[in-house]
């Protein structure tokens, strides 16, 4: 039986009577053998066979069919991905170990969301999102005491509406808990056996607010472009439709971090456009920017839960996980200090019972952020019971602006155990305030390593530009001139051209300060199998037309081989043309053909197939592809010149003067295509500029991913952020000498 049924006589299914008939009604006909297909029917008569078909869609489940659904793979993938991605930087983050904290919340009461019905869908005909696989529906009771990480991760799964808000004061662990949450959701969908029940459980993405503009972009068509940039998976052909699909059909769940962030009436924008997202959403925000939006524009059929303070018997436990056992005298007064407040009742409050108020230091490490500070800048044999002298720290601020202040300090001193850092204390904390001040400025929390251009003037770089292209490039070129021409006036028209073309690629370097989009982030964004099979197929192609045509043109040709010799460039040149390589030929004489954004449409056929090791795209991946292979790639243009020209002069003309012509082509394009056409050496010489004006690292990215690594930054995406945004805004503040917590 492949569905409910009923017989008549009362007996359900199609399994026979065990006695092999059926008492009869008041008429004694005996009915059987019947089968049954679908859901309830009335069937009479004797061996027959009925099919009754029903259709139920949910918005949340597939359809089953025979064929395994293509996105499927890409769903899984992309899982894989994330997964890594967020495990790696949780790890960063110390969230992971040792334990992490316990995450509680509760409903929130706060005006940011809708009534909890209109969440839940109780008494409605129809939910908008199924509950996930292994989850049971979200209802008022089940909400009612809130929870820990596994019942919000329930909420999450089982909310009708598919929309919960994540809200919560400053430095209370709202991200923290996002990522968690994350995780968790990953987890839950590993754990599903089936493909089917696979397939429903959305793959969670955690994306910043930052740059979306509503009234541009819609919520998807926005998702489409960060999901795009964010992961190889969906680079090249198909990669935008494949996002768009997995999205429009909810097997991809947004977790949007930073809405307090952006303006007030962008941020009413945005929840006005997530209203028609076809996807699960988990927003996060800070309280107090959630109630001024929701004035504006509230997300429908959201649930808005609080993240709670930090039990101070957490909080104590947590400290105590990572020091020996028994602790250091100056722990345990700190942790005995919260577990007492933890358990005390304030005097004289007879019957009531009422907790006693909680002095600075516990009440500053109600939050993630100080306890995760507390344990990075004191050390195991440190005095950190100087924490609780009020007279020094009369408030929970002053407790967590003293934190924050020595962050630097703790995170650049030496300790046993650990690698010697390789930056000094005052070189990071000068770096970090400059970094901070700048992105302050401009109102962001982002760094994006190709923007730096644009933080110092470019003129000492376009000197330095033409200085070096001018005597490097133009000496060849000079001698060359004067030995067809040994004349002073040849000379000073090639010093003069030289002059010149240097000034043209210093003007294009100049253009780098201007905020860029990033070209590639891999080596598989240029070097696909289309691409490749194209450069072969034009290289082949010219080649043997030469091979044909030249004989039947001209006299004495050159030999067969040199043809395909020198036709190499342009096969080479196709290859970057037709795939995201084309900005490292434009400019370049002949081989900058096809270079334009009229060969868009090429390169979009050419680009690469569906799922071919992906990966989340990190800031020093990107830049180890831009210094490393783009760099390569255009010296190697120069090269392709070289080689164009080079052997059919030496040829025709002269071996020397056809070489000297070489060498001058290699220069001028080699330096046009590395200077002029790569966002990494624009930014390795703002480094250098900086370097010597505000005394910074020569090796700025290589600093902010040593910064990343303990965990002052931290990464999303190719893109670089102070670990809390409390961070940024002490950092940014004018310079103070704090005064250096004792150390014993």
């Amino acid at each position: 039986m492949t569905g409910p049924g009923r017989r008549t006589g009362g007996d359900t299914g199609s399994d026979p009577d065990p006695d092999g008939e059926e008492s009869a009604s008041a008429g004694g006909h005996c009915v059987s053998g019947n089968s049954f297909h679908g859901p309830t029917a009335f069937q009479a008569g004797d061996h027959n066979t009925q099919h009754v078909h029903h259709h139920h869609i949910t918005h949340a489940a597939p359809l089953a069919t025979g064929a395994a659904d293509p996105l499927d793979a890409v769903a899984d993938e992309l899982a894989r991905v994330v997964g890594a991605q967020w495990q790696e930087e949780a790890g960063l983050r110390r969230l992971l170990e040792p334990a992490p904290l316990p995450v509680r919340w509760r409903l929130s009461e706060r005006k940011v969301a809708g009534r909890v019905g209109g969440a839940t869908a109780e008494g409605a005909g129809r939910a908008r999102f199924a509950p996930l696989p292994g989850l049971a529906p979200a209802t008022r009771g089940r909400l009612r005491d809130g929870g820990a990480l596994p019942e919000l991760h329930a909420v999450y799964g089982g909310l009708a509406s598919g929309r919960l808000l994540v809200v919560g004061p400053p430095a209370a662990g709202k991200t923290a808990a996002a990522v968690l949450l994350l995780l968790e959701a990953l987890t839950h969908r590993a754990a599903r056996t089936t493909p089917a029940d696979r397939a429903r459980v959305p793959v969670p993405v955690l994306l910043s607010l930052d740059g979306w503009d509503p009234g541009e972009d819609t919520a998807t068509d926005w998702a489409v472009d960060r999901l795009t940039r964010a992961y190889t998976l969906f680079h090249g052909r198909g990669g935008r439709s494949r996002a768009r699909r997995l999205l429009e059909q909810g097997r991809v769940s947004l977790f949007l971090d930073g809405l307090d962030e952006v303006t007030g009436r962008l941020r009413a924008a945005m929840v006005s456009a997530l209203e028609a997202a076809p996807f699960r959403l988990v927003l996060v925000s800070r309280a107090r920017e959630a109630v001024l939006t929701a004035k504006k524009a509230r997300l429908g059929g959201a649930l808005a839960v609080e993240i709670q303070p930090v039990r101070p018997a957490d909080a104590a436990a947590h400290l105590l996980d990572r020091l020996p056992s028994p602790a250091p005298p100056a722990w345990r007064a700190l942790t005995g200090h919260l577990l007492t407040e933890a358990g005390g009742e304030a005097p004289g409050a007879g019957e009531r019972g009422e907790p006693r108020a909680a002095g600075p230091l516990t009440a500053a490490l109600a939050g993630p952020l100080a306890i995760a500070l507390l344990r990075d800048v004191y050390g195991d044999d440190d005095p950190v019971d100087e924490l609780l002298d009020t007279a020094r720290f009369p408030t929970p601020a002053a407790v967590e602006n003293h934190l924050l202040d020595h962050a630097v300090a703790a995170a650049y001193t030496r300790r046993p155990g650990r690698r010697r850092p390789r930056y000094s204390v005052r070189t990071a904390e000068r770096t970090l305030r400059y970094v901070a001040v700048r992105l302050t400025r401009e109102g962001t929390r982002d760094l994006r390593w190709w923007h730096l251009p644009g933080w110092t003037g470019h003129r000492p770089r376009l000197i330095a530009v033409w200085a070096l292209c001018t005597v490097v490039c133009g000496t060849p070129g000079v001698l060359m001139a004067w030995s067809l021409y040994p004349s002073p006036v040849v000379v000073v028209l090639g010093v003069l051209a030289a002059a010149g073309g240097a000034c043209g690629i210093s003007s294009r370097v100049a253009e780098l300060s201007a905020p860029q989009p990033l070209s590639s982030a891999g080596r598989r964004d240029i070097f696909t199998r289309g691409t490749v099979l194209s450069g072969v197929g034009q290289w082949l192609f010219v080649g043997t037309l030469l091979v044909l045509l030249v004989p039947l043109l001209s006299g004495p040709a050159p030999p067969w081989w040199l043809w395909y010799l020198v036709t190499l460039p342009l096969g080479f040149s196709e290859v970057l043309v037709a795939g995201r390589g084309y900005g490292i030929v434009s400019g370049a004489p002949v081989l900058s053909l096809g270079a334009g954004r009229r060969y868009d449409g090429v390169r979009e056929s050419y680009a690469r197939p569906a799922v071919v090791d992906t990966r989340s795209v990190g800031p020093l991946q990107v830049w180890r592809h831009h210094i490393g292979l783009r760099l390569f790639l255009g010296l190697l243009t120069g090269f392709a010149l070289a080689l164009f020209i080079g052997p059919i002069l030496m040829w025709t003309w002269s071996p020397m003067r056809g070489a000297m012509f070489a060498l001058t082509a290699f220069l001028w394009t080699g330096a046009t295509s590395c200077l002029a056409g790569n966002l990494a050496v624009a930014t390795a010489l703002t480094a250098v500029q900086l370097h010597h004006e505000e005394g910074t690292p020569v090796r700025l990215v290589h600093f902010l991913e040593d910064a990343r690594r303990r965990n002052l930054l931290r990464a999303t995406g190719p893109v670089y952020q102070f670990r809390h945004a409390r961070l940024q805004e002490r950092l940014a503040r004018p310079a103070e000498k704090p005064s250096p917590p004792a150390r014993r």
